[in-house]
């Protein structure tokens, strides 16, 4: 298993789909770091040369932000959202989607299980309808 960022990939898949295994690479910037590296699409992870792979880790270290950096990263914007108070950053405090969704219904990854309150639903002596 080559390990490249860090991580290592899967060598039974082809090499565009393991490289999307590093945090912050997907579909299209692995194939970009393919193509600056030369290095075939349909190739698979086991088949790669020592050469190949050192290629492909220089390109990725030098020219992208992936896993610890790139998480860092993140996290260090979202406190700063947080620190100045900003809309997004008080929707982030709060556990509560940022990005407009309705929270009416839906959003309970984000908003985690359901908390029953005591006076709602059925009120007594009501018939149902």
């Amino acid at each position: 298993m080559p390990r490249i960022a860090g991580v290592d990939i899967p060598k039974n898949k082809p090499i565009w789909i393991s490289l999307q295994y590093i945090h912050g690479i997907g579909s299209t910037l692995s194939r970009v770091v393919l193509d600056q590296a030369g290095v075939s699409y349909d190739t698979k992870a086991d088949q790669l040369t020592e050469e190949e792979v050192n290629r492909l880790r220089e390109i990725i270290d030098r020219e992208y932000n992936t896993e610890g950096k790139l998480r860092k990263e993140v996290t260090l914007n979202i406190k700063r959202l947080i620190e100045i108070g900003s809309y997004r950053g008080v929707r982030h405090r709060h556990s509560l989607p940022a990005r407009g969704q309705r929270t009416r219904t839906n959003a309970r990854t984000k908003r985690g299980p359901r908390k029953t309150v005591a006076g709602r639903g059925q009120k007594r002596g009501m018939t149902k309808k």
